[in-house]
């Protein structure tokens, strides 16, 4: 069951003085209502008796300002983690989600169907846009996402693990004309972990491709520096 949500939309003020360029604070623009995509509540099993029994909910407020992308927004979402499901690997599939940010981004099914990614982005007519892939998934199934979205994006996170799965797979992904591959350091992975409670408040700052959250006590940041491994 998706439920709506609401995003706070802002803008920033920029001055010149000089041939001095400033970014003044960021201020409310507007707020309007999000599409329904932005919020996720579904169960990993298809009833709410299977969801209720087995899998953990979250909520999460999660404010965005991407001054790379030129994104500002204030999402509130609800994540159901399946009990397979780690702290490390929850929290990169929020980062995932703020690394890309959109009113048509959406949470899959991921981890517990062969035909949903971790999550995606579709266009009104649903075409998949975007797909998005945690770990290091199989090969086949990369190049069957490949051919059902325009642009698949892998989120590795594990380490030494991730150089593994890539020495074996590279030579055939590299053939892919539409795949991002992006690894995430295990430092900053287990400190997103740390963050990781049944109700959370998260601010993500996004600036010259480093990645900053911040939880209620604005001085316990995590920075996270993406290492794109590969790009079409």
């Amino acid at each position: 069951m998706r439920v709506g949500s609401r995003a706070t939309v802002y803008r920033s003020q920029e001055f010149s003085v000089g041939s001095q360029h400033h970014s003044h604070a960021i201020l409310p623009f507007e707020e309007r209502p999000v599409t329904p995509v932005n919020t996720y509540n579904v169960g990993f099993a298809q009833t709410d008796d299977c969801m209720a029994l087995n899998s953990t909910t979250y909520k999460i407020e999660l404010s965005i300002s991407d001054m790379d992308r030129g994104y500002y927004a204030t999402h509130t979402l609800t994540l159901a983690r399946h009990p397979s499901e780690t702290d490390e690997r929850l929290m990169v599939r929020l980062l995932a989600f703020a690394l890309y940010a959109d009113e048509r981004l959406q949470f899959g099914k991921g981890i517990s169907s062969d035909d949903e990614p971790d999550l995606w982005r579709k266009d009104r007519t649903g075409d998949i846009l975007e797909w998005f892939e945690l770990g290091q998934p199989d090969e086949q199934r990369i190049r069957r996402a490949c051919g059902r979205a325009r642009q698949v994006i892998v989120v590795n996170y594990n380490g030494r693990a991730t150089d593994i799965w890539w020495d074996k797979n590279k030579a055939q992904l590299a053939r892919l004309k539409n795949l991002t591959v992006i690894d995430i350091a295990t430092p900053a992975v287990d400190a997103l972990a740390a963050m990781a409670t049944r109700n959370m408040r998260l601010q993500c700052l996004i600036q010259d491709h480093q990645v900053q959250f911040f939880g209620d006590d604005s001085a316990s940041a995590v920075t996270i520096d993406p290492t794109v491994r590969m790009t079409s």
